[in-house]
């Protein structure tokens, strides 16, 4: 039996994982000319 808190936890990291593929891909797209991922940017702007 799979416990209901491991899959709550599961469909999370999911979740999360697919928006931050969606947000890369979209910065990606706002920044084609740029190779630096969009973290290292926004770590580099603070």
């Amino acid at each position: 039996m799979t416990k209901p808190i491991s899959y709550s936890i599961v469909t999370m990291v999911i979740c999360l994982i697919y928006s931050m593929s969606k947000w890369i891909s979209t910065c990606s797209e706002l920044w084609p000319s740029t190779r630096i991922s969009p973290v290292a940017t926004l770590l580099l702007e603070r």
